[in-house]
């Protein structure tokens, strides 16, 4: 036993010192422990600044996430999303669109604020009727001029639409609402010696001249009388003879009507209705001396192609208070509040916004306000602008005005709205 216990402890004190001679040597090489060290604290550091990095991408992903409401069926539902466009939101919520369905605003348009507001309207069975002709479509669109539209068929500025109940399924054959177009008569028109097409839902010569305003000189000549009715194939002149007298075309204005929406977000717009310029012929008596001109009066202005109206709806869901607070004090650092500031120095409006940076914001979200001076934009597109502008930016205020950011204590982004 006691040899066993000697023999047991000639080994562990041959081991010990082993083990001592091999920790010396390692000592003895400090070029192999440094990099090893310097090694581990890069590591270290480079996982602390991933972990960094990718909870600072949360935080602006959690940022970039709006709440939005969607209508759609018969309900509203509220979730916060991180969607670019309002297509996009619409296919993750799984939300189908049917022929004829209308989804305001656009599906292109992007989500760039809170309390962003979208908008499904279900299309329903419209008949258009046509004289004989009778189109079966469905459509949610809010004028009958746009529910032609979706149906393909040509319509001019001066048909008449009508959009009726369906009183009696049987005898009128349609379900839902009827859109009815009292087709206008294309008429030549020679407005002396020039010559134009023109339609209209007058019956005879003498009401055309009325409905258009134009005024028969003591030296003009009508033909054919003014009683003729009016078919496809009439021929009106107007002559006036022993003066020089010159026609020119011009682009007639598109009115614009702006409806009022609480279904749309504060400082959205959507297009309801296009329009169109219409045309008028604008006709100049020509005054001579010696075969030059020395001047001209007009005698005649004659619509021959009536404009479109545009209606426009604007949504009128009023800002938080907190929101409001945010875009006052932004303003009044920019411009002292003032939204007609223009003082020449390329910026223009309550929050001094480029024309370039204007236009290209706009281009996005508003196409309507493309090419419109800030400065000449309403109070609430300027709001809705600096808002989108904001909230489309990486940095927020920070980057976009980093001046009054500071000098305020305004938050980079603009406060939820809601």
């Amino acid at each position: 036993m006691r040899k066993k216990f000697k023999l047991f402890k000639r080994r562990y004190a041959a081991a010990h010192h082993k083990k001592v001679r091999s920790l010396k040597r390692i000592g003895k090489k400090p070029l192999f422990t440094v990099p090893l060290a310097t090694f581990m604290v890069l590591l270290v550091l480079v996982f602390v600044g991933i972990l960094v990095t990718t909870r600072g991408k949360g935080i602006q992903q959690a940022h970039r996430s709006n709440l939005v409401v969607v209508s759609y069926d018969k309900k509203d539902i509220t979730i916060p999303t991180d969607a670019k466009d309002v297509g996009e939101l619409l296919k993750r919520l799984n939300i189908k669109l049917k022929e004829g369905d209308v989804v305001e605003p656009s599906l292109t348009t992007e989500i760039a604020s809170d309390n962003f507001r979208v908008n499904v309207y279900r299309a329903v069975p419209v008949t258009v009727v046509d004289g004989e002709r009778k189109t079966f479509t469905y459509s949610a669109a809010a004028t009958p001029r746009s529910i032609i539209k979706q149906t393909g068929l040509t319509i001019y500025p001066e048909d008449k639409l009508e959009l009726l109940p369906t009183e009696n399924f049987l005898a009128e054959s349609s379900i839902g609402e009827r859109v009815v177009i009292t087709r206008s008569t294309p008429v030549a028109v020679n407005l002396y010696g020039t010559q134009v097409n023109m339609r209209t839902l007058s019956k005879t010569v003498g009401d055309l001249l009325k409905e258009r305003n134009i005024k028969i000189g003591k030296d003009d000549t009508v033909q054919p009388g003014l009683d003729t009715t009016l078919s496809a194939s009439t021929q009106v002149f107007l002559i006036r003879k022993g003066q020089q007298i010159q026609t020119v075309e011009q682009e007639v204005g598109m009115p614009i009507e702006t409806v009022s929406d609480d279904k749309l977000s504060y400082g959205q717009a959507v297009i309801r209705q296009r329009g169109a310029p219409g045309k008028k012929l604008v006709t100049y008596q020509i005054e001579l001396q010696n075969g030059k001109e020395v001047g001209r009066k007009v005698i005649q202005e004659v619509i021959s192609q009536e404009p479109v109206k545009q209606i426009i709806a604007k949504g009128t869901i009023q800002l938080t208070v907190s929101l409001q607070t945010w875009l006052y004090k932004l303003r009044m650092c920019e411009s002292g509040g003032n939204y007609q500031a223009n003082t020449g120095n390329g910026f223009y409006g309550a929050y001094q916004f480029m024309q370039s940076t204007w236009n290209r914001i706009a281009q996005r979200v508003r196409p309507d306000l493309v090419g419109v001076v800030p400065s000449q934009a309403s109070p609430a597109d300027q709001d809705y602008m600096i808002i989108t502008n904001t909230n489309l930016s990486s940095g927020g205020l920070a980057s976009q005005n980093p001046g009054c950011y500071k000098k305020e204590g305004l938050s980079a982004f603009p406060p939820a709205n809601h």
